[in-house]
């Protein structure tokens, strides 16, 4: 019998897929009732795409932001779009020179199980493959990032400086915590309930934690925990954690402004202590940061970030919730501090 050579094989594409849809814009929060979870076809790709299928969606305090109908840094969401998102995956088709299929790459794929996207959507290639590939949404993602060059870039900590970070177990706040004591920096780490403050001491290393929902007079907690006066605050929240905070700046103090998570809506424009005098008197910096103004230098970041965590110098936790089910619950989740860790979406094993 003759023997039939074989042809080169078929990459075999997905049928259908699974999105996460904006529904309704929220006023405040965004929940379950804000979003729809439909199937629809897989479209075909075109020159200078790649198909890829998501493993971790990830979950961001920012995502509030993204669906509100007042834009900030980047235009709002539409109503009946993919929620926007950072995911994940692996590269199963490409029509890309740049990109082969097995690549694992993260990028803004979306609330989805499959991405069909132009390599503008690419963040990244992942390339530390010894290490889970969750971590390039966490510690080694955009959260490791924003928290290395937030308080080395902007922070400018010194060896001996007391170093403040609120929301400290959180995936950023967590990182920044660490980074400052590998900077020879002293800790000190707010945080929401018993268990955080723990996990602040006991997994990340913070000199000192104060639990802010315990503690009657939290600007008496701040005085004792900083004795010397705050050289660094990296500042998640705003509202009135940051205002008690600002009382004990040391002399030319450094506060880095990456998020305003406790105020729960800009309009009307909420009203708070003046701080101007304190600022003043010690002669403190205040700088607004946001991470995408260093991507030409996400590279260095990460190579730092991934060595530290090999060499078990830098500790993370991961939240997961499996199934994209899950999804539209998830940012309401986050803000009522049902996680203890990065917040992700697992999708695909």
């Amino acid at each position: 019998m003759a023997h039939v050579p074989c042809s080169d094989p078929v990459t075999v594409m997905p049928q259908l897929n699974r999105q996460v849809l904006l529904k309704a814009r929220p006023a405040d929060i965004p929940g379950p009732e804000h979003f729809d979870i439909v199937e629809t076809a897989v479209p075909e790709l075109r020159d200078g795409e790649i198909l890829v299928r998501n493993q971790f969606l990830s979950v961001e305090p920012a995502m509030r932001g993204w669906v509100s109908a007042v834009a900030n840094y980047s235009v709002p969401v539409g109503i009946g779009e993919v929620m926007r998102a950072f995911a994940a995956g692996e590269v199963v088709a490409s029509r890309h020179q740049g990109f082969a299929e097995g690549d694992k790459v993260t990028g803004l794929f979306g609330w989805q199980d499959l991405a069909v996207v132009g390599a503008a959507a690419v963040t990244r290639k992942v390339t530390e493959t010894d290490l889970p590939l969750s971590l390039a949404l966490g510690v080694l993602g955009l959260n490791g990032v924003t928290a290395y060059f937030g308080l080395i870039e902007v922070g400018q900590p010194k060896p001996g400086d007391t170093v403040v970070v609120s929301t400290a177990a959180g995936s950023v706040g967590s990182a920044v915590g660490q980074i400052a004591r590998l900077s020879g920096c002293r800790t000190v780490g707010i945080a929401g309930g018993g268990a955080k403050t723990a996990q602040c001491r006991d997994d990340f290393g913070f000199d000192a934690a104060i639990d802010y929902k315990a503690t009657n007079d939290l600007d008496a907690a701040i005085a004792a925990a900083c004795p010397d006066g705050v050289d660094v605050y990296f500042d998640n929240t705003a509202g009135r954690i940051s205002d008690a905070v600002m009382k004990h700046l040391a002399v030319r103090a450094r506060v880095v402004i990456c998020g305003t998570a406790s105020v729960s809506s800009w309009e009307t424009w909420p009203s708070g202590p003046r701080v101007e005098r304190h600022l003043l008197v010690k002669r403190a910096r205040v700088q607004g940061f946001l991470v995408f103004d260093y991507q030409a230098r996400y590279a260095e970041a990460i190579a730092r970030l991934a060595g530290w965590v090999r060499d078990g110098r830098l500790a993370y936790a991961e939240d997961i919730l499996d199934g994209i089910d899950q999804a539209p619950g998830a940012i309401k989740g986050l803000y009522q501090g049902d996680n203890r860790g990065k917040r992700l979406i697992r999708l695909h094993p």
